[in-house]
């Protein structure tokens, strides 16, 4: 049975690949001969059990993730590690953070609550439109972290090369960007990802983190924003989001079956080039991140008026393309274009956007 799907340009929930969807239905009503639905199912059961063992290791499997990592599933999405990570990793009260747009705004006000914040560099100057310089960060010895937004979802910028830490741990938000392209874990102390944008239904946060940084003394801490909490009871200390790990693992599989890692880089890039070269050569439109710093995910974009932008996203609504409004913040427009986005919808915007172009000359 064909289903009349749109293309869903949100920033987040966001598309998810056809046969993984089909699959899930497939299983809804009894899941494996279990006579149950994953959403039914006690957390607690062998069945269960092994989803969960299943979408960690193919979750390995895809990153490469060393052995001396943990992977975590943990409820209250990646804005609660905006508290969590320095709940946790703030041993000396210090971090340098490094402000490229909206999310790594918001980590850093959280921060500031918890200890002391060093801002080491800064893209506001310019509307968060690049990313800066890291290359010679200004690290205190006694930072206890570098913390870095690797692709901030509103303003549409991503690090093509992640900053000199000297030495120092690197936290990364990768949210909207995680298993977009290859990654080498090793690099980083902790990286985390709401799942939302690339991965599965919301609710949940995937955290890697390195073992030894994963505390055993945060006892004034509440126990659920201890990392060790999670660490320590396999991320089942309470009823977890079962259903959107059964669904994540559902994307971990299917990313394995077309090639993994390496292959979703190239169809992101093919498709990406559809609307950036559009952008390059309108008259209308433009893109509003400098070319060296373009995300794969995130695409925003202007015209010469916040009038015409409105005219231009009740008519992409009308045409049945969804959630093209740039986030309240900073207006335009902005095409989220993540893993499960396929080629088809890249170039069926761009046709829409020249033919609009081309009507209101």
């Amino acid at each position: 049975m064909k289903y009349n799907r749109t293309y869903n340009f949100s920033a987040g929930p966001a598309m998810m690949p056809e046969p993984v969807l089909e699959e899930i239905r497939d299983e809804m009503l009894n899941y494996r001969g279990s006579g149950m639905c994953v959403m039914e199912m006690s957390h607690r059961s062998k069945v269960f059990q092994q989803i969960i063992d299943e979408a960690e290791q193919d979750l390995r499997d895809l990153m490469g993730i060393p052995d001396n990592y943990k992977v975590l599933f943990i409820q209250g999405g990646a804005t609660l590690q905006f508290s969590m990570i320095p709940m946790n990793l703030m041993k000396n009260g210090k971090a340098v953070y490094i402000e490229t747009g909206a999310w790594s705004k918001k980590a850093i006000a959280e921060a500031k609550k918890v200890g002391e914040v060093i801002v080491a560099a800064s893209s506001k100057d310019k509307n968060y439109t690049y990313v800066p310089d890291c290359s010679d960060l200004d690290i205190p010895e006694d930072a206890d972290y570098v913390y870095i937004c690797e692709n901030e979802t509103i303003h549409g910028v991503t690090w093509q090369k992640l900053p000199n830490t000297k030495g120092h741990v690197l936290v990364s938000d990768q949210s909207s960007m995680f298993l977009s392209k290859p990654c080498n874990v090793s690099d980083y102390g902790v990286i985390y990802a709401g799942v939302q944008k690339n991965v599965g239904p919301a609710g949940m946060v995937v955290v890697i983190i390195r073992e030894d940084l994963i505390r055993e003394d945060l006892t004034d801490l509440p126990i659920y924003l201890q990392y060790s909490t999670h660490a320590n009871n396999g991320s089942m200390y309470n009823t977890p989001n079962c259903w959107a790990i059964y669904c994540c693992g559902k994307v971990f599989k299917y990313l394995k079956s077309i090639g993994g890692l390496e292959e979703m880089e190239k169809r992101n890039i093919a498709k990406a080039k559809v609307i950036y070269d559009f952008l390059d050569s309108s008259k209308m439109f433009k893109g509003t991140v400098e070319p060296e710093f373009r995300s794969l995910m995130n695409i925003p974009f202007v015209t010469e008026s916040a009038e015409l932008d409105a005219e231009v996203v009740a008519a992409t609504k009308a045409a049945g393309y969804d959630n093209l409004k740039g986030h309240k913040s900073v207006g335009g427009l902005r095409a989220s274009v993540y893993n499960a986005m396929p080629k088809e919808g890249a170039e069926a915007l761009v046709d829409f956007l020249r033919k609009f172009e081309a009507e209101h000359k």
